[in-house]
């Protein structure tokens, strides 16, 4: 990704926003997490988005007029104390270089609020634009009745100007996230080429008796060892039974002869996740009941994906998928009617994925070129301790789509001939 992408980004949110008015991203702070102990830094994906820096307590100032728009960064300041306490601090010009955003532009924290109140929020000579009436924050919550986190970040300013209107700018990012540039697809790419060698490790160290956390650390030490930045989520490795609980995370069984071992992970390529899940048997060869379960997941898999175009709707993806493994459990005479196949297949078959696992952008749009989606169908036997899942990232194309992840080895001829390679 280079300046001009995120120029590009923040040009097209401009183009969006109201006259006259202003909006304010933050990049964030890491969380307290124990005494004198925070939690690991993440930056704000829309403050990333729009700039492209990385840092903690970064503000991002756009404002439009009717006649003049611009962009200011406030950064830390680059102190000797800093420096030697937690390390070299970002400059100013180095920030302008990643950014795109004028170095003169680019100015320190604590000139934000005597800025604001000079440039922006006033009708002096010295203000840039006509006063303002609305301010464009990011008020996503987290959960239901929680109060935003800018508006905290922000609540000096709206308590000084109670007159401004607040306006929610996911309206605007959410719409641009969720169409992919060509540099954004790359790196998507590569965070599924980081996950596929990941994978390959792990079945590569498969054997009975081997903890589930041994995959999970494989996995994390496999793909920072190749150049990802990480996990893009907590990675869910279980077996057995375990493969039937969605979100399990415990990584803490055994396996046994026998086992499936469903595989829910994905590295990190800069900001970007991948979102892969691959089921094989832990002693590397499939039983004939697994094959039969599994060989319905993956027909399910591989129609679903070529069911993708634009014009579809996700709900009707997933509606798709629902029908097709309802056919396939009736035949294998695990329910008696179409309606019971939440028994044993009960989340949706795709979510968006980008910045986020689970990014941004409204599902009642229908699929666009552009947009990177999963497709996950799964089925999960508590009775029988066997549960599948297979998960592809896939990119609508104008024609119909590209399977981003059609490398990972999915096929049960293939993961069997992989894992006898390597016993």
């Amino acid at each position: 990704m280079n300046s001009e992408s995120f120029t590009n980004n923040r040009k097209a949110f401009i183009a969006k926003m109201e006259t006259p008015s202003f909006a304010l991203l933050f990049s964030g702070v890491a969380p307290h997490k124990s005494n004198d102990q925070l939690y690991p830094f993440v930056t704000d994906r829309n403050f990333y988005y729009l700039t492209g820096l990385m840092r903690e307590n970064f503000t991002l100032l756009l404002v439009k007029g009717a006649k003049y728009e611009s962009e200011f960064l406030f950064i830390e300041e680059p102190s000797d104390f800093a420096t030697k306490w937690l390390g070299k601090r970002m400059s100013q010009a180095e920030a302008a270089a990643i950014s795109g955003i004028k170095v003169e532009n680019i100015r320190l924290n604590q000139e934000l609020n005597g800025f604001m109140h000079a440039a922006v929020l006033s009708d002096s000579r010295k203000a840039l634009i006509e006063m303002p009436k609305i301010l464009y924050l990011d008020l996503y919550r987290a959960k239901p009745y929680q109060k935003p986190k800018s508006l905290q970040q922000a609540n000096e300013l709206i308590t000084a100007y109670p007159e401004l209107a607040l306006k929610n700018l996911n309206d605007i990012l959410y719409d641009l996230r969720t169409i992919k540039s060509e540099s954004e697809i790359k790196m998507i790419e590569q965070a599924i080429a980081y996950t596929n060698i990941g994978i390959e490790a792990l079945m590569a160290n498969a054997k009975p008796g081997v903890n589930e956390r041994h995959f999970d650390a494989l996995f994390d030490f496999t793909i920072r060892l190749h150049g990802s930045e990480g996990t893009a989520f907590n990675t869910i490795v279980a077996s057995g039974k375990n493969a039937t609980v969605l979100h399990y995370e415990e990584n803490n069984k055994d396996t046994v002869d026998n086992d499936l071992v469903l595989l829910d992970l994905g590295a990190l390529s800069g900001p970007y996740a991948a979102d892969i899940s691959r089921t094989f048997p832990v002693n590397g060869k499939f039983t004939a009941r697994q094959r039969e379960i599994y060989s319905l997941v993956l027909d399910v898999n591989k129609k679903t994906i070529k069911k993708i175009k634009p014009g579809l709707t996700v709900a009707e993806l997933n509606k798709f998928a629902s029908d097709e493994l309802a056919k396939g459990l009736l035949k294998l005479g695990l329910i008696k009617d179409a309606s019971e196949v939440g028994k044993y297949y009960y989340h949706m078959v795709s979510h968006y994925l980008g910045l986020d696992v689970h990014d941004v952008g409204s599902y009642q749009r229908p699929l666009a070129p552009g947009m990177v989606i999963t497709v996950e169908p799964g089925l999960y036997i508590e009775e029988e301790g066997i549960g599948v899942r297979i998960e592809d990232d896939v990119l609508v194309t104008e024609n119909g789509q590209r399977n981003l992840s059609e490398a990972i080895v999915k096929e049960i001829d293939a993961i069997e001939e992989l894992m006898a390679v390597n016993d």
